[in-house]
């Protein structure tokens, strides 16, 4: 919320605080191949200059999703706005500021990788002929692929390909990039590589969508989180918002555990012992509640913490159940 005054009459007047602008939004998202739904009633919201990541099992509608908003795939039912503009029909003013990687690239086998992107590059409307070569060098550097530029592509290892599949995604600046599991087939130190990039788009304020099933990269790079279940988001927003909601509680650190447990317990606030100190639950009390019940008690408090919850428990209780990763979905089957 903001106030502003009325200047007649010098009372403050409340007025809501403006939504956040949107790079990308969907209402009412829905695709079914034949007799499969894999896209069920998504609205999704994508906050400019936000890296979002979106998280699903296998079959969840990812993939799906991301085709649609890039004019891949067009709706069974629903809207897509990209960059502020209706897709798929308006893909042609959208798709030049956004840059995109998904489901793996492709590339000509028989051509080097330089070669490969030298010919994507010539497809960019926002590259002059002349600016070519210097763009692909600075993107193959970029990825760090310079040093293989010059081999065929056929024989790149997977990593290799997702690297150059990247270059061709940051051949000029954007204003969005979309990233489907960019770092598949990346050793740790690519996907540090990965990360880092991703970071430098964040800076330059560059919105990142990111599909990944490596919950630490997403919680160590996304600013926001949307996770889909059998083709519908069930949750979306602020990352460290969502974490926070799942887990109400705090952690003290307390040379005097037991005589901590007990002051909770006198006053009524659930808790147990953790390593150096215990846990108060906040389902019932608050923070500054926990501490004054502890310091009456004559506990010595170090330190007082929110507990978090990792993104792997949040994923879990949203998701309800794990799939088998190596089974194809019925929508991967479906579309292969």
């Amino acid at each position: 919320m903001t106030t502003s005054f009325d200047t007649e009459h010098g009372a403050g007047v409340t007025t809501p605080a403006p939504a956040p602008a949107l790079a990308a939004r969907t209402r009412g998202l829905r695709k079914v191949y034949r007799s499969t739904v894999a896209v069920d009633q998504v609205d999704l919201d994508v906050p400019e200059g936000a890296v979002l990541g979106m998280l699903g099992p296998n079959g969840s509608g990812k993939t799906t999703t991301i085709r649609m908003l890039l004019g891949l795939v067009r709706p069974t039912e629903g809207e897509v706005e990209l960059l502020g503009r209706r897709m798929p029909e308006n893909a042609r003013h959208a798709l030049p500021d956004v840059g995109a990687l998904v489901e793996g690239p492709g590339f000509h086998p028989f051509l080097s990788g330089r070669e490969n992107l030298r010919r994507l590059a010539a497809a960019e409307p926002h590259l002059s002929t002349s600016d070519i070569p210097r763009a692909v060098e600075n993107s193959l550097e970029r990825v760090g692929l310079a040093g293989a530029a010059h081999r065929r592509y056929k024989g790149y290892s997977l990593g290799m390909k997702q690297r150059l599949g990247l270059a061709g995604a940051l051949l000029v600046p954007r204003r969005m990039v979309v990233l489907d599991e960019p770092t598949n087939g990346l050793d740790p130190a690519g996907t540090r590589e990965i990360r880092t990039i991703i970071a430098e788009l964040h800076a330059d304020g560059v919105t990142v969508l990111v599909s990944s099933h490596l919950l630490a990269e997403v919680e160590a790079t996304c600013t926001h989180v949307a996770v889909l279940h059998d083709g519908t988001v069930v949750a979306q927003g602020e990352l460290n918002e969502l974490l926070e909601s799942g887990s109400p509680g705090v952690v003290v650190s307390t040379p005097d555990g037991d005589k901590a447990l007990e002051a909770l317990r006198e006053n009524r606030i659930p808790g147990k012992l953790v390593p150096d100190g215990v846990r108060a639950d906040l389902t019932t009390a608050t923070a500054p509640h926990v501490v004054e019940a502890l310091v009456r008690a004559g506990v010595a408090v170090h330190e007082v913490k929110r507990e978090r919850t990792g993104l792997e428990d949040l994923f879990a209780r949203l998701t309800q159940h794990e799939t088998e990763p190596d089974r194809l979905s019925e929508v991967d089957e479906v579309t292969r």
